[in-house]
């Protein structure tokens, strides 16, 4: 398998790209790449990827590759480029003033060749702004890429501290976003604290998916829940399961009997006393 390399973008977008030329590349180093519309400068993620989906992309030739390890000339350029962007950021406010859209603007990246901009802007719903774009490349004279910003992308963007008192996951290990459900909140018996459970991004927290498979594991030794056990000649129904603790909580529908809590091991007892009458 060809050696293959993790790169991300200062726009936030990571890819793999070839090192056919078998440059010496670490984790962290700058280099430049050949993209769709010329160069552009990015950080390695991972310097040594193993997958045979994207081997099948070497094939097809639908990989960039990797053109140098960044130079002196290149971090120049670079310097020059975000001068460039700031500009092109109190620019882009001017015009957008003229149009009757409701956006912030986030951000404004250049490529490092110039041949493209695209400017990040966060908006309540969808936005048409067609027209918009044709007068952006006519002031800019370049490719212009407009794109809605998401509330998961704005805090990788923003960076901040969790409610563990930590840097966001998706400021530092957490390359991409993964689905977090609302089953998965059923499933950790969360259901009832979805405000304490959602991040500065107004979505679910990442680290729930983290722990799904522990509870899933877990599910599989207690009872389902509103399952009916029997207990001193009374009928009981499952109101929560305590995983870390080992204990079930039952409720009765019948309002003269306690709601109780039984170990997790006396319902095994439970499910065993049949079998031994």
């Amino acid at each position: 398998m060809q050696d293959l390399v993790e790169i991300i973008f200062r726009s936030e977008r990571m890819g793999y790209f070839l090192n056919s030329k078998e440059l010496e590349i670490a984790p962290d180093s700058k280099v430049v790449v050949r993209v769709e519309r010329g160069e552009d400068i990015g950080r390695v993620l991972n310097s040594a990827v193993q997958d045979e989906e994207l081997e099948k992309k070497i094939n097809d030739n639908s990989l960039g590759k990797i053109l140098r390890i960044a130079t002196e000339e290149d971090f120049k350029q670079l310097e020059a480029v975000k001068k460039k962007e700031k500009d092109a950021f109190k620019k882009f406010q001017e015009m957008v003033a003229n149009h009757p859209f409701d956006m912030k603007l986030l951000d404004a990246v250049y490529q490092l060749d110039g041949n493209k901009l695209t400017f990040f802007f966060s908006a309540e719903g969808r936005i048409d702004f067609r027209e918009f774009v044709r007068e952006l490349a006519t002031e800019f004279k370049t490719r212009i890429e407009l794109h809605q910003s998401s509330g998961r992308e704005d805090a990788r963007r923003l960076g901040g501290l969790g409610i563990c008192g930590k840097t966001y996951c998706c400021c530092t290990f957490l390359k991409k976003f993964n689905q977090v459900t609302i089953q998965m909140v059923k499933d950790q018996n969360l259901i009832s604290n979805l405000s304490k459970i959602s991040g500065p991004c107004g979505r679910l927290l990442c680290c729930l998916q983290y722990e799904e498979d522990f509870y899933l594991k877990k599910s599989e030794e207690f009872p389902e829940i509103d399952e009916e056990i029997i207990i001193n000649n009374n009928k009981m129904y499952v109101q929560k399961n305590d995983y870390y603790n080992g204990k079930i909580y039952l409720y009765s529908k019948d309002n003269e009997i306690k709601n109780e809590m039984i170990s997790l091991k006396k319902y095994i007892q439970l499910l065993h006393k049949p079998d031994e009458n």
